[in-house]
């Protein structure tokens, strides 16, 4: 298995994923953009993906409860 972690398990999700992680960073104020993203800090990008995760956890738990 590879180590990039930055790998999309389901290539067809990549775009979908990329709209989420922008439109996440937009919810939460972090000036994420395409590309290079270097001059963030490590907790303004740490803070996209958690909360991917928490919106992702939270739709599976509605859709696991049938709403």
């Amino acid at each position: 298995m590879s180590n990039n972690s930055n790998r999309t398990n389901v290539p067809e999700a990549k775009e979908a994923m990329d709209k989420f992680k922008m439109e996440v960073a937009n919810e939460i104020g972090v000036p994420l953009s395409n590309g290079y993203n270097g001059n963030l800090t490590s907790a303004q990008n740490g803070s996209v993906g958690g909360y991917m995760v928490k919106k992702m956890i939270e739709a599976q738990e509605r859709q696991m409860a049938g709403k």
